[in-house]
């Protein structure tokens, strides 16, 4: 399955860019995780929504392309960081490639609550998009107190607990796109 995993983080040091690679290196036998470039694209603009710049194009083809999409979000004074809702926007208008598509969203975070109030404004964003979302009741990956169960030099999520909740949650991704 071809999924495009958005990294809601550009930061060098990323949690959230750390979880997006150790599922790929994980889940390489089930899922194939390309890691979009967010980092390109400009400012959201409608006044080029309908001619947009190559980068947006490319990011709007990629999730076109996926079976389905992993969102990968730290937590910015409570929401989700700008240059993710950039991305967002971008993807919503026009071709709207999140029509349907199946969504997981996810995110890392150093504190105690582990994203929860920026994952909260992320489904509100994909239930505007009309993302197919995973649902939320006890499929949450709200993982906080990272320094505890990353391996902070090698960026591996390494906590045995939490890869074996992640990896009952990625099954219940994976019916839901072949649900879809």
């Amino acid at each position: 399955m071809k999924i495009v995993a958005i990294v809601g983080s550009i930061r060098e040091e990323s949690l959230n860019m750390y979880l997006a690679k150790t599922m790929q290196e994980r889940y390489q036998d089930k899922l194939d995780i390309e890691i979009a470039d967010i980092r390109s694209l400009p400012h959201y603009d409608q006044d080029e929504e309908n001619n947009p710049p190559q980068a947006v194009k490319e990011f709007k083809q990629q999730i076109a392309n996926a079976d389905g999409v992993i969102i990968l979000t730290p937590e910015y004074n409570w929401s989700i960081p700008g240059v993710l809702k950039n991305a967002l926007d971008w993807a919503s208008r026009v071709e709207k490639v999140f029509i349907g598509k199946p969504v997981f969203p996810m995110g890392v975070t150093m504190g105690t609550l582990g994203t929860i109030r920026a994952q909260l404004h992320l489904r509100e964003i994909l239930t505007a998009l009309q993302a197919k979302q995973v649902p939320p009741a006890g499929n949450e990956v709200l993982i906080g107190l990272a320094n505890q169960k990353f391996d902070l030099q090698t960026g591996k999520l390494v906590d045995e607990t939490t890869l074996g909740f992640l990896d009952s949650k990625i099954e219940v991704f994976i019916d839901l796109i072949k649900s879809a």
